[in-house]
């Protein structure tokens, strides 16, 4: 065991970036877990590095870092991009006497950062020597289930290829390249022994220098309404796979945090009455991306219902871009869930509506006298706008002022929240309600059924 594992506390410490590019981003998501103060030196910073200085998440000074800057801190990450300031900054923190990793050097490095599975309190963290870092992310998608066989032996193989590998592409074609021998070629060959598993590693390489790169791909994945567990086992698999995640402001962070560190994280959140991003804005951002890159558009829900998909993929389609789609449980589902009820029952409705009161425009083209006859079950996305309205034209086409109307506000989150009300206290019920609810018209909790048979 060259690297003894152990569980350093940062509370109080100062940690150290040399760097403020995309690849002190990948490492910086991880060390923004822990208590430190986090310090950023570099020229150029990332967007991210903006955002987070801007937040007081870290501090960040736009110029190199120089040795006095060291003074105190726990830990240094050289993290440049660029061989000779990542050596510069390594040479400055032995003779600070810090500890230092340098990014994709694991020779010049005094520790490495293990791929992480956090749970807090409970944390696991999984190594490889610096030598796999996609064996890593592997192990953690699977840590539930048993390894397979023979990773120790890929392993060393891997290391001892490293270099020959780095004349690959950097970014996708190196990553696909060790997928493709830590999880198909290498595991059939490891029965062979040491020499089979080095001769299927070879075979790859000389296979994929001559490659040409692949075509960028979309992929439209439902993220559900919050709960990460709700996601669909290929909306994980395709958020690990990732090179680009373009996501709306509601996908939940605990959703975000199953995609790579190394992913770019693109928000196109829309706001209401407040700044969005255009659809077009958005168009031109898939086609941009998808033209030669892995890209997930992670959308709230389901992709399907009111997520504007066809939009985006009318615009694919016109640039010659591939996509697919991956449904998700959309939030109806899950506020349904929450009450412990069905969204049909056959002596109540045996069918369903689902509408949107985004703009209350849009109302006025629906069947009011139907959806106002009792019995009647209809699911509203973004409605507390438009409240006033929704409960003025039911009114008006007949509904009884006691229907109820079920608020259900952050489905699945553990903020989730429900509130019992009737057409009639609609507005008032709603006043409070902060985050994004459903609006469960002809459906009621089952306290406010057992009060209504109660006063029957």
């Amino acid at each position: 065991m060259r690297h003894f594992p152990i569980y350093l506390d940062t509370r109080g410490q100062s940690i150290v970036v040399s760097g403020a590019g995309e690849c002190a981003v990948a490492k910086l998501r991880l060390i923004l877990k822990t208590e430190a103060r986090v310090i950023v030196f570099g020229p150029n910073p990332a967007p991210e590095v903006v955002q987070w200085a801007r937040a007081g998440r870290i501090s960040h000074h736009a110029r190199k870092m120089a040795q006095p800057d060291l003074a105190g801190a726990a830990l240094l990450y050289a993290a440049n991009d660029d061989p000779a300031l990542d050596r510069a900054a390594a040479d400055a923190g032995r003779a600070q006497g810090v500890k230092t990793l340098v990014v994709d050097n694991l020779d010049d490095s005094d520790f490495i950062t293990p791929a992480i599975v956090d749970r807090a309190p409970v944390t696991v963290a999984i190594g490889t020597e610096g030598a796999a870092p996609v064996l890593a992310r592997k192990i953690k998608a699977d840590i539930e289930a048993m390894l397979p066989p023979g990773l120790a032996l890929l392993a060393r193989v891997g290391q001892r290829f490293r270099t020959a590998v780095a004349a690959l592409p950097e970014g996708r074609a190196r990553r696909d390249f060790w997928s493709r021998f830590y999880f198909h070629a290498g595991p059939k060959a490891v029965g062979g022994g040491e020499a089979a598993v080095e001769q299927a590693l070879t075979g790859l390489l000389t296979g994929a220098e001559g490659a040409q790169p692949e075509t960028g791909h979309v992929h439209f994945v439902g993220a559900g309404p919050g709960d990460p567990e709700l996601l669909t086992l290929k909306a994980r698999k395709l958020l690990h796979e990732a090179d680009v995640i373009i996501h709306d402001r509601l996908v939940s962070a605990e959703v975000l945090e199953l995609s790579r560190r190394e992913a770019a994280r693109i928000e196109v959140g829309k706001i209401p009455f407040g700044p969005s991003w255009t659809q077009a804005d958005i168009n031109a951002l898939l086609v941009e991306h998808g033209a030669h890159a892995q890209v997930v558009r992670l959308k709230s829900g389901d992709c399907g219902i009111f997520g504007r998909l066809d939009e985006e993929t009318e615009a694919l389609q016109q640039a010659g871009i591939d996509f697919s789609v991956t449904p998700g449980i959309t939030s109806a589902a899950a506020a349904a869930a929450a009450l412990g009820v069905s969204l049909t029952r056959r002596d109540r409705n045996n069918g369903l509506r689902i509408i949107t009161g985004h703009q209350a425009d849009g109302f006025a083209d629906h069947d009011w006298r139907a959806l106002a006859a009792p019995g009647e079950v209809a699911m509203i996305y973004m409605g507390k706008a438009a409240a006033g309205f929704l409960r003025g034209r039911l009114l008006m086409h007949g509904a009884a002022p006691d229907t109820p109307v079920t608020i259900v506000e952050n489905a699945s989150r553990p903020t989730q929240r429900v509130v019992p009300a009737t057409l009639l206290s609609l507005e008032a019920a709603l006043a409070d309600i902060a985050g994004p609810a459903i609006l469960m018209l002809g459906i009621a909790t089952q306290a406010a059924s057992v009060q209504l048979q109660e006063v029957l």
